[in-house]
């Protein structure tokens, strides 16, 4: 019989231990619980304790128990109990696993037997090397996607900028356009403006300055008119012969 040093001892069964554990947990059951039993009996170093609902449930607890420690690499365990599926129990050889239904439990207390020492529900912090491998291939994997996001994310700066640029000038298309079209529709009015200011006061000007002499001509033209008349020149004959 090859003999284990202790730290090959203490990995071994820590990795049973995970095992168990996870073939216990595969079929969802209840209330696992974990006990250092090296103190008290030679034959066995653990007893885990767990609870299923039903006689099918410790049957499917027990035999996932029992495929877990085989892929593990360890023997084939034994398991007793089968028959009425109220109390089955799976000797792993260091590790006995104990799967009972919630009565059965409850009226053995195995807890009180065996759990002064409980252990916590640890697996092994090494990596089988399949997993590790899975790891790496995943992380290889999920390196490539990350290199797409960063050209979306230029691809999309870029378009932010040109839509930016194009926005921009449209935008000063149109503020110019505005400033042009107000310019030159102010531009006529202040023309009109001036010229319907200028324009009255220099046609009112000229119109007196024609009206003067017009009225002046009227004058003398009147007074040219009454030395011609016959009146006139009778009243002058009077005027000769009376100073006569």
């Amino acid at each position: 019989m090859k003999i284990l040093s202790e730290t090959t001892a203490k990995r071994h069964l820590s990795k049973l231990q995970a095992a168990i554990v996870d073939g216990l947990e595969d079929i969802k059951a209840q209330d696992i619980q974990v006990f250092d039993t090296a103190h008290l009996s030679p034959l066995f170093e653990r007893v885990i304790v767990a609870t299923a609902t039903s006689s099918r449930q410790t049957k499917a607890l027990a035999a996932s128990v029992r495929d877990k420690v085989r892929e593990a690499g360890f023997d084939k365990p034994r398991v007793e109990g089968e028959d009425n599926g109220e109390w089955v129990i799976v000797d792993c050889g260091s590790i006995v696993a104990h799967i009972m239904q919630p009565a059965i439990r409850q009226y053995y207390r195995l807890e009180e037997i065996w759990g002064d020492k409980p252990v916590k529900k640890a697996k092994p912090k090494t990596q089988p090397a399949a997993t590790a491998a899975e790891d790496a291939d995943a992380a290889d994997a999920k390196a490539p996607a990350k290199r797409p996001t960063a050209v979306k994310k230029a691809a999309v700066k870029k378009t932010a900028a040109k839509t930016t640029t194009k926005t921009a000038a449209k935008t000063a298309a149109k503020t110019t356009a505005k400033t042009t079209a107000k310019s030159a529709a102010k531009a006529p009015a202040k023309t009109a403006a001036k010229t319907a200011v200028k324009t009255p006061a220099k046609t009112a000007a000229k119109t007196s300055a024609a009206k003067a002499p017009v009225k002046k001509l009227t004058v003398k033209t009147t007074k040219a008119a009454a030395k011609k008349s016959p009146a006139a020149a009778a009243k002058k004959t009077a005027a000769r012969k009376a100073g006569a």
